[in-house]
């Protein structure tokens, strides 16, 4: 275990060679709800973990000039002419819209929604509840935390466990957080259901969005915008970005998928600022990639999917963030 955490820190170390280093980077729990990400005096984000919240959400998210790449809403009032919608996407989260337990009644349920609504907090809207923390483990240019996670129904009742460690490291003109998500189907057979509403997201503030602000949305295949066959909505791709103008400065955040994941992503990307990687979505979520396509996703009891993110916070537009670059580096990442 030393050798491979040695091994990890070594390639960290070798990767952000030569950048701007800020201080440590670190993970410190100021509280039972919340995990803060450090990097050296900079706050990079705080996880929020509290058993109330409908699931764990990232908030804010800032980058590493300090300005804040996704909106305060409802965590905060909202400033005047702010979006107001879709109170379930809170920042940045991992969730998804119909999980379908086997063999366990649902005596609540979200309307339109075969299974369990992990996604919206509509009525009969499912949890995802933090049931533990690990210690921190600090150390050069990575900080790293490992939690885990229940997802339940609106009755109480387990259909998955989840261990969801969480990575930061320190690229010096930008900050990268990975998501390690191990789901385990412990206690019966899951489908995960044909939805667009899914899975690792992102909303960001109004004034990076197309349709508000004057943000853009780019993917690594150079498409660009939401909407047809250029638009990045919809589509399979290794990443997807969201940047634009803020408080003077131009900052950026890209949602990255690691290829080694068992299912390819389809892009939940729009105009009004979701940012969202889905591997389940099929033909029934209306993703052109995905048209006629129907094999569902699903885990035998006692079997485990594993699946990882990365959401990359930096400087400047798509090309001026590096982006691309910063996509090899978070493939190389790893234990």
């Amino acid at each position: 275990m030393w050798r491979r955490g040695a091994a990890a820190a070594v390639l960290a170390a070798a990767l952000t060679a030569g950048m701007h280093a800020a201080g440590p980077v670190e993970v410190v729990i100021p509280s039972k709800d919340r995990i803060d990400f450090r990097v050296g005096n900079d706050l990079v984000t705080s996880y929020h973990v509290g058993t109330d919240l409908a699931k764990p959400y990232f908030w804010p998210l800032n980058a590493p000039n300090g300005v804040a790449v996704t909106r305060a809403w409802p965590m905060e009032k909202a400033r005047p002419g702010g979006q107001t919608d879709h109170v379930h996407q809170k920042s940045c989260w991992f969730a998804h819209g119909d999980v379908i337990p086997e063999g366990v009644a649902l005596k609540q349920k979200t309307k339109g929604v075969e299974g369990v609504d992990f996604w919206s907090e509509f009525e009969g809207h499912g949890r995802e509840v933090c049931v533990k923390v690990g210690e921190p483990e600090n150390g050069k240019g990575r900080a790293r935390v490992v939690t885990e996670n229940e997802w339940r129904t609106a009755d109480g009742v387990k259909v998955l466990d989840e261990k969801r460690t969480i990575s930061l490291y320190d690229l010096g003109d930008a900050r990268l957080l990975v998501l390690d998500i191990d789901l385990s189907a412990a206690d019966a057979p899951v489908t995960f259901g044909d939805t667009k509403e899914g899975t690792m997201g992102v909303r960001v503030r109004d004034e990076i969005t197309e349709d508000k602000g004057k943000g853009r949305l780019t993917n690594a295949d150079g498409k660009a915008g939401e909407k047809g066959a250029d638009g990045c909505w919809g589509r399979v791709s290794a990443w997807c970005d969201d940047s634009g103008p803020a408080e003077g400065k131009t900052v950026g955040v890209a949602v990255l998928a690691d290829p080694d994941n068992p299912y390819p992503s389809c892009w939940h990307a729009r105009g009004y600022g979701l940012l969202a990687a889905n591997p389940f979505g099929r033909d029934k979520s209306g993703f052109p990639a995905m048209k006629g396509k129907t094999d569902l996703v699903k885990l035998a009891k006692g079997d485990h999917l594993k699946l990882r993110y990365g959401v990359l916070l930096h400087d400047g537009d798509v090309k001026e963030g590096r982006v691309a670059e910063c996509y090899e580096k978070f493939v190389k990442l790893k234990e």
